[in-house]
């Protein structure tokens, strides 16, 4: 364990082995920090805040600070961090809004500077969040999602898994898994290829997805109308496409629907 003479650091907090603590980095009191976790410079640790083995959290970010929330009137609230993720310059994290509630961050992800995680949120394993991506309360990110630069998540959207979000998007309604999407509001402009492929989702899967995606965004239906048709047109479907199904049916804020449909 390296901390610099600079930091403070509360005697009550639990270091792991191996881990550093950069100048001028204050950690609370009831912090716990994994094995082998660098944090650099002048970042705040604070809040119920645990944070997995193998992280990196570079300059500036404030991790656990109180959320920003009207309804927050200084509950007991955590927010747990996994392995192995890179949080860089400036992020900003906030644990959860309601006694016992949680923000939890998975694995393996990658939070580019300035990103902003709110209260309640869950997002999984292997994500990009790209520069300023911001999160309001309550958003889920599925695994491996792609969030560009600038996007805005509007509360309780759902961004599925293997999709990707182009820079400078409003997402107001939930991302289809696997979908590729952009906008102003975001649409779907088709199948994440590249994220499929590199996931070694087989050719069969990734052309039922293609026959889906056309049903339930370009063929003009409505949700339950498309997903009636994809039923009977697809009555075997692959993991990938029933995974699709049943995000769709169970969306709560909606669909972001292809850019086809607004022409």
């Amino acid at each position: 364990m390296n901390i610099h003479p600079t930091a403070i650091v509360s005697k009550k907090a639990k270091i792991g082995e191996a881990s550093t603590i950069g100048p001028y980095t204050v950690i609370g009191d009831n912090v716990s920090i994994g094995n082998a976790v660098k944090i650099g410079a002048h970042c705040v640790i604070e809040g119920y805040t645990a944070i997995g083995p193998d992280c990196q959290i570079f300059t500036g970010a404030v991790v656990g600070s109180a959320p920003q929330d009207l309804k927050y009137k200084g509950e007991k609230s955590f927010l747990e961090i996994g392995s192995g993720n890179i949080i860089r310059e400036f992020c900003t994290f906030n644990p959860g809004t309601g006694d016992g509630s949680k923000t939890v961050i998975g694995n393996n992800n990658l939070f580019m500077a300035y990103s902003h995680v709110a209260h309640d949120c869950v997002v999984g394993n292997g994500c990009i969040i790209a520069n300023g991506g911001t999160f309001a309360g309550h958003v889920t990110i599925e695994d491996k999602a792609v969030v560009g630069g600038l996007v805005a998540i509007h509360q309780f959207v759902k961004v599925g898994k293997l999709s990707i979000i182009g820079g400078c998007s409003k997402v107001a309604q939930d991302i289809p898994p696997f979908s590729t999407c952009d906008g102003h509001p975001a649409q779907v402009y088709g199948l994440n290829l590249i994220g499929l492929r590199r996931s070694e989702v087989s050719r069969d899967s990734i052309k039922q997805l293609d026959a889906a995606f056309k049903i339930l965004f370009n063929s003009g239906l409505t949700i339950k109308h498309a997903i009636e048709k994809l039923k009977k047109e697809i009555p075997s479907p692959a993991q990938e496409c029933t995974y699709l199904i049943n995000f769709c049916q169970s969306t709560q804020r909606g669909l972001s629907r292809s850019c086809q449909e607004s022409k």
